[in-house]
């Protein structure tokens, strides 16, 4: 039971490594993901992306007819995964604590703004407004002018923290089975996931009682590193994570053996203490030459470096390219190009099945888990489910 990014992130990495997948919408418009632009052949970017490999059954849920269905359903299921908005899954009966009792071999994960029993957990959380209230757009941007990190990582990650738990429940049934306890119930917040991968700015603020601001295209925590425009008008990304490394950068890279042997940048507090001048240097020589020599001389110097590309460069970037990474993807309006997901598994080739049409499925489920002909007729006809799929 899921919508917009976080629990579909979710379940389409568990379609990616082969689980089946039905997902519930309801027949008036179904995820409103599907809504939010129409650029893919007609189609929206946000729910192609994250939809693959699913089968959309339309279901209206406020009916006890379509409650009564998603039983059926849940009754030959192993997980249910929902984020709905909060106190929904209480209000249609399917809560945790409801599913536990009828169905003690279900998995029921709930993926939430803010986790239960907090001041904030009764309210609509979206990426951007926990992205906000976590501090993440506090440490991304410039000072005074505080950014959205581009990627909807609150949504991402909940959903693959989401795909961890329940893969981790599996495995420790399947390994110690026959025993009693079986964990069953998992809430994941968008919240907690987003105070988690704000793991290194809250212990540093913690410890030290002070807010880093962001530095753009540079970290608080190491220097040098930063975005630097190069004498082709390109912009180049250097970046050094220890000692060893910006002594190599200066001697080997800018040639400038002062700044090597200043005390003032022996160690990575000083460097961060005095970065603008060392930024300044490093700017001045990188102008001078363009960007595959300065790439070429940092990559035998081991100073890790890379371009800056904007998204239309990414979709053409060799390294995508020559490892055969794009792939057709059907859809209800024609195939699209989709990437593979990141795991590569020797002698596994992910399904990259098709993007749902709303309803496209809702017969064939409905007879897979033993729905009759003439019962499917007739929650048509009462609007419990949506029309032929055309």
């Amino acid at each position: 039971l899921e919508q917009a990014v976080s629990a579909p992130m979710c379940t389409r990495t568990l379609a990616d490594f082969g689980a089946r997948v039905i997902k519930i919408e309801n027949p008036r418009g179904g995820d409103f993901a599907r809504d939010y632009d129409d650029v893919v052949n007609g189609m929206a970017a946000h729910f192609v992306w994250a939809n693959r490999g699913k089968e959309s059954v339309a279901l209206d849920l406020k009916a006890d007819e379509g409650i009564a269905t998603l039983h059926t359903l849940l009754a030959r299921a192993d997980v249910l995964v929902s984020n709905l908005a909060p106190g929904a899954t209480a209000r249609l009966g399917i809560s945790p604590p409801d599913l536990a009792e009828r169905y003690p071999d279900l998995i029921a994960v709930e993926i939430d703004g803010y986790g239960a029993g907090g001041p904030l957990s009764h309210k609509r959380a979206y990426d951007l407004l926990v992205q906000a209230e976590s501090g993440a757009c506090a440490v991304t941007g410039f000072p005074g002018q505080p950014a959205k990190p581009g990627p909807p990582v609150a949504d991402i990650t909940t959903g693959l923290y989401s795909a961890v738990s329940i893969l981790a429940l599996l495995c420790g049934r399947e390994r110690h089975r026959g025993r009693a306890g079986a964990l069953s119930a998992v809430s994941v917040s968008l919240f907690d996931t987003m105070t988690e991968l704000m793991g290194y700015p809250l212990t540093y603020t913690r410890y030290s009682g002070v807010d880093q601001e962001p530095l753009g295209m540079s970290s608080p925590a190491v220097s040098p590193y930063g975005a630097y425009r190069t004498g082709d008008d390109q912009v180049v990304v250097l970046g050094t994570t220890n000692d060893r490394e910006w002594q190599r950068l200066a001697r080997e890279i800018i040639q400038r053996e002062d700044l090597a042997d200043d005390g003032r940048f022996s160690t990575n507090t000083g460097r961060c203490e005095h970065r603008a001048e060392l930024d300044e240097a490093i700017a001045a020589w990188c102008a001078l030459h363009p960007l595959e020599h300065v790439q070429k001389i940092a990559d035998e110097a081991g100073i890790g470096n890379a371009r800056y590309n904007t998204p239309s460069e990414v979709i053409r970037h060799p390294q995508l390219s020559e490892r055969n990474r794009w792939r057709d993807v059907e859809t209800p309006n024609g195939p699209i190009q989709a990437l593979l997901p990141p795991p590569v598994i020797a002698g596994f080739d992910p399904p990259m099945s098709a993007v749902p049409g709303l309803g496209q499925h809702t017969e064939r489920v409905l007879a897979d888990f033993g729905i009759r002909a003439d019962a499917i007729d007739r929650l048509r006809e009462q609007g419990v489910i949506g029309p032929v799929y055309r």
